[in-house]
């Protein structure tokens, strides 16, 4: 069974040709990330190929039983997924902060504004697929140029974000998903959440995403429409979810992320 790809991550866009693409950083180079149905396709574009992208497989059929069985039969139906690992610490954080209050399409409406006009462009055979601004450069844009892309109630966030990304980066990026998303929580105006969605992001580890997300809510929800299910402002869906995974931690990633997945993928 050929895999679907997870595109929760704002900088996928659609080509002409219905495929998807995205332009990644890593350690040593600049990458062009491609799908067409039949896989993810990786080109180096810039820098050198030592430090690769890093793809996440994720099958629902490995769930346990502790799932309820419609919740599970339609993530089974979904089938496999891969989801890149975003090799960009500063990208993760970037993208958790960016989703602070708003809704999700305006995100990512804010996200691509953002990246392209103050990040880096690059020419493709896709199309034009912007990288996020580095910390520097952040650093040095004012409050107009904030609220130019709709993002001035993110400016002060971003930017203590990015002086503490410049003390920190090197550490941050040594600590698996728990610890980096403890560590996050001390930059100003990072709480629990954008914390959690970040490091999951970069990890690949879905097992610390914040479980009761909206998003998570609405899609198993949707999914499964006769199980009963917490009301939406009801504090007992986090161990509810946790306790359908079981004790496994990749159980909680399988479960959250291919929910995640199978929300992306459904029509609305």
């Amino acid at each position: 069974m050929t895999a679907v790809l997870t595109t929760d991550h704002p900088a996928w866009v659609e080509t002409e040709t219905s495929s998807r693409a995205r332009a990644v950083r890593t350690a040593s180079g600049t990458w062009i990330l491609s799908w067409d149905g039949d896989g993810l396709h990786m080109d180096c574009a810039l820098g050198t190929e030592d430090a690769k992208p890093t793809i996440v497989t994720t099958d629902p059929a490995r769930l346990p039983a502790t799932v309820p069985a419609a919740l599970k039969a339609g993530l089974d139906d979904l089938g496999p997924s891969q989801r890149l690992a975003n090799p960009s610490l500063w990208d993760a954080i970037t993208t958790a902060i960016l989703r602070q209050v708003v809704r999700a399409g305006q995100a990512r409406r804010l996200y691509r504004a953002w990246c392209a006009t103050y990040g880096t462009t690059l020419d493709t055979p896709h199309g034009e697929l912007a990288l996020t601004p580095a910390p520097e450069r952040v650093l040095t844009l004012t409050d107009e140029q904030f609220a130019a892309v709709g993002a001035k109630f993110h400016r002060s966030v971003l930017q203590a974000a990015a002086a503490h990304y410049e003390r920190h980066a090197r550490d941050w990026q040594r600590m698996d998903a728990a610890a980096l998303a403890a560590a996050l929580t001390s930059v100003p105006r990072i709480g629990p959440w954008t914390a959690a969605a970040a490091a999951a992001d970069y990890t690949g580890d879905f097992s610390i995403y914040p479980h009761d997300d909206l998003a998570v809510r609405t899609w198993a929800a949707q999914i499964a429409p006769g199980h009963t299910w917490p009301d939406k402002k009801d504090k007992a869906f986090g161990p509810l979810w946790t306790g359908m995974a079981g004790p496994e931690r990749t159980a909680l990633h399988t479960l959250t992320l291919s929910t995640l997945t199978w929300g992306s993928h459904t029509p609305r």
